[in-house]
């Protein structure tokens, strides 16, 4: 049985009961219960310290911020605030996301959520016409697309209650590539094209992230001047350099000037929660992993708890994929039916990861033959890639970070305010418009991820730790609503203790999400064979034609003492693994 414990939005303890089950699987034994956090790490250490990111300049920065003498919370913050200059596609002061943090000392596990919240004068119907449709492109477009951003209040809070550094510091390695710019890459140009109608739509982002209107040629050196003020005034004034003052000013006469509904209230009243991580057990692995309002550690949990009654490793390939596609049609279905963000609406969460919710999901798998979305119990009816970054980190002592940091889109909203550098999100499209329209990413959804004021969307982003007696793995992807799919596809591998970080991260993948009725699959994921006896079994398959995700992970063997870093090799990123005569 797979149980949480979750914490208030003060992160007070709200109880939880334990729970043991201990079963037979052909020689692997099952433990899977709760226990309230802290987590369980104690004693040793890596003594040294390892990074995996999406661009090799966030990598030097956490180098350089670890050498200074910071911990891996303030390697985090250097990584964000870079990855916000260099990776604009991706993430960004404008954006926000998940960070999954576990500190050393005592075990303390925590996720500091700063995902965007809607603006307080936002409505359900804002973005449905006059016969209650959506409006095309208003929810992806523009500053009417955007959330309160929440990156920046993270990482003013990551340095003053985890880091050992000044934002002075931390923030440094970013002010520097915003200033003197960065080179544009064959990702950075591709993305940029593929956005171009809504960057030519802001005279200001046109003018930093193309070159007369079209996207830039490689080579071209991208700077931000006006970002790097703002970065400054975070140093200076923490928090309030952005939710206040001539940032706040700037930002929100921007937005309204544009046609959005942004208030300067939406901004000061915006704060980080810290929230208790979704915690289980699979095999020998605790798993823990991030909670709502992301989905990604329920769905991840409990697809782990269907699958955990089955001899996996002892399955002929296509049996063994039928169940992890079954597996996934009917967590992604629970995902639409009930999640979302849990301090609007009542989610059972203890209930949804119970071994009893697992018996009656697993209980409707044929194994012979697959189902059917549309007649699941309590189906969500349907009228029919992706950009997000994550870093991995650990340092000397053994404190690590997972952060998954998005702004939704390619570039997000495609609009920057005038005189703040800040490229907007589009998060507003994670929301439900309309219950059973689907999002940019296929998703549907009901009431529980409606628009509200000041709620935020539901997320699939999903920065996981798996820990062992043997082992500690540090995971996480871009990949809109793939991600979670990615993560549980490396954890099978991790629990049969198959291969190591540079196999996992470049791990095939496939996908069923409920709705659309498909398994997505990149071409490297099933030979011929495989996809004619899925077929037969009924599964309707699609091969994508560009892979997809971005995973990024750091392991360490506690066994040996050794510490590996992956950077998938679908993207752009580096690893950084610090010798120990380096370290002073």
């Amino acid at each position: 049985m797979v149980e949480t414990v979750r914490l208030n939005s003060s992160c007070a303890y709200r109880g939880a009961r334990t729970c043991a089950r201990i079963r037979q699987l052909t020689g692997l034994v099952l433990f899977l219960l709760c226990w309230p956090l802290p987590g369980i790490t104690a004693g040793a250490t890596p003594g040294a310290a390892a990074v995996a990111t999406a661009h090799p300049l966030a990598t030097a920065a956490a180098r350089a911020t670890l050498r200074a003498g910071g911990n891996a919370f303030d390697a985090a913050v250097s990584i964000a605030a870079a990855l916000a200059v260099v990776e604009p596609a991706s993430s960004g002061l404008g954006g926000g996301g998940f960070w999954l943090l576990h500190r050393a000392r005592d075990g303390f596990e925590v996720m500091i959520d700063a995902r965007e919240r809607a603006p307080l004068a936002a409505r359900a119907d804002m973005y449905l016409d006059n016969d209650a449709n959506p409006l095309p492109r208003l929810s992806l477009d523009g500053p009417l697309a955007a959330a309160i951003p929440g990156t920046p209040a993270a990482l003013a809070h990551m340095a003053r209650r985890y880091g050992r550094l000044p934002l002075s510091q931390t923030l440094a390695p970013a002010i520097r590539l915003a200033r003197n710019g960065f080179v544009v890459t064959p990702r950075y140009r591709r993305l940029a094209r593929l956005r171009l109608k809504a960057l030519r739509a802001s005279p200001a982002a046109a003018e930093v992230f193309l070159r007369d209107g079209v996207a830039p040629d490689e080579g071209f050196v991208v700077r931000q001047s006006d970002l790097a003020v703002v970065l400054e005034r975070i140093v200076r004034q923490g928090r309030a350099g952005f939710y206040a003052g001539e940032t706040a000013k700037e930002l929100v006469g921007g937005v309204r000037a544009a046609g959005g509904i942004w208030r300067l209230e939406d901004l000061s009243a915006y704060h980080v929660v810290e929230r208790a991580p979704v915690t289980g057990r699979y095999g020998r692995l605790r798993i823990t992993s991030a909670s709502l309002p992301s989905s990604g550690g329920i769905v991840l949990l409990q697809m782990l708890n269907i699958l955990a009654d089955y001899d996996l490793p002892s399955q002929p390939r296509t049996s063994r994929d039928h169940l992890l596609i079954e597996s996934m049609r009917r967590s992604y279905r629970d995902r639409a039916r009930f999640l979302g963000d849990s301090d609007f609406v009542s989610v059972d969460v203890r209930g949804l990861l119970s071994q009893e919710h697992a018996v009656q999901l697993r209980a409707g798998i044929n194994p012979r033959a697959a189902s059917t979305s549309d007649t699941l119990p309590g189906a969500v009816p349907s009228s029919r890639g992706t950009n997000t970054t994550h870093f991995s980190v650990i340092d000397r002592q053994g404190n690590r970070v997972a952060a998954t940091l998005t702004v939704n889109y390619a570039f997000g909203s495609g609009f920057v305010p005038p005189g703040t550098g800040v490229l907007l999100n589009n998060e507003m499209d994670d929301f439900v418009l309309k219950p059973g329209v689907p999002n940019l990413y296929g998703l549907v959804g009901n009431e529980a991820n409606a628009i509200a004021p000041g709620k935020r969307p539901l997320s699939s982003m999903t920065p996981t730790f798996l820990e062992s007696p043997d082992a500690v793995v540090i995971l996480g992807t871009p990949g809109g609503s793939r991600i979670i799919t990615m993560v549980l596809l490396v954890t099978l591998e991790v629990a049969r203790g198959r291969g190591g970080t540079q196999d996992w991260v470049a791990l095939p993948r496939f996908h069923h999400q409920y709705l659309p009725d498909v398994v997505q699959f990149e071409p490297r994921a099933f030979h011929q064979a495989e996809i004619d006896a899925l077929r037969r079994l009924g599964h309707r398959l699609k091969s994508r034609k560009r892979a997809y995700g971005n995973m990024q992970i750091v392991a360490w063997n506690k066994q040996t003492n050794r510490l590996d870093a992956a950077s998938d090799p679908r993207g752009e990123g580096a690893v950084w693994i610090e010798r120990r005569r380096e370290a002073p």
